[in-house]
């Protein structure tokens, strides 16, 4: 029984010191971005890498999304005689939370796996450390760009997602099951609000965004220089992403529905 007790306290003591070391690498970053971003093309690159190469996995998980949405939202809004209503389900579905949530669990799988593989790979293979002997700081030089990369590809890509969620439900409801166009349309554009619906999305598209974009950098600069390490410290990126998700979506709307 003690030894368990001693195992659960330290294991207590290491949760602490690591969450205490990466809110300090995150004031950090934060401190450095002015380098990283007034050498911009190093961020238009890590955009590239965390949001382009990971569009057509956001393209096509929100296409499928959608169209499953105008399926089971047919199905359960003939029920109640009210199909018109289809396209306020699926674009409020989308918007509100499936968008932002489920694009950034993709991006976290993604993109931040990669991150965490490349930066934890750098450090392994000792190029963290050079750049320290030829004074360049590797915060400033390799974590800050890809930083916001992230923080400014996640947003656009949870738009995509919603966008091509919002297509995948009306090629379902319109095209193939036969609800009228344009009561498809006119009903969204009269329930969703831009305030309420979409700003609130994009808000929590952009915590999504730093959350994931944080913890897979920080895995990655503090990553063990082992083959083991590395994919440990992957492996932990998207966990312990994936968790950050769904804990921030159910606060960031415990919040917005009390604001509202």
């Amino acid at each position: 029984m003690l030894e368990l007790v001693r195992s659960l306290g330290r294991r207590v003591d290491d949760g602490v010191w690591r969450l205490g070391f990466a809110a300090r690498f995150f004031v950090v970053t934060l401190a450095l971005s002015g380098s990283a971003l007034r050498r911009f093309p190093l961020v238009v690159r890590e955009i590239y890498f965390t949001g382009v190469l990971s569009l057509i996995i956001i393209v096509v998980s929100g296409l499928f999304v959608g169209m499953v949405l105008g399926l089971q939202g047919y199905d359960t809004l003939q029920r109640y005689g009210s199909e018109e209503a289809l396209g306020v389900l699926v674009s409020l579905s989308l918007v509100r939370e499936l968008g932002p949530v489920v694009a950034g669990l993709l991006f976290a799988s993604r993109a931040g796996s990669a991150i965490t593989a490349e930066i934890g790979l750098m450090k392994a293979t000792e190029q963290l450390s050079a750049m320290e002997m030829m004074a360049v700081n590797p915060i400033a030089r390799v974590v800050a760009p890809r930083f916001w990369g992230g923080v400014i590809s996640m947003p656009l890509l949870a738009a995509m997602f919603s966008a091509m969620g919002v297509f995948g439900g009306y090629l379902v409801g319109v095209v193939l099951i036969g609800v009228d166009e344009g009561q498809f349309w006119s009903q969204m554009q009269s329930a969703v609000d831009f305030r309420e619906d979409i700003l609130n999305g994009v808000i929590k598209s952009v915590v999504f965004g730093v959350a994931v974009s944080v913890i897979a950098v920080f895995e990655g600069y503090d990553a063990p220089p082992t083959a083991e390490g590395v994919s440990g410290a992957t492996t932990r990126t998207v966990v312990t992403s994936s968790l950050a998700i769904l804990a921030l979506d159910f606060m960031l709307t415990a919040f917005m529905f009390r604001g509202a």
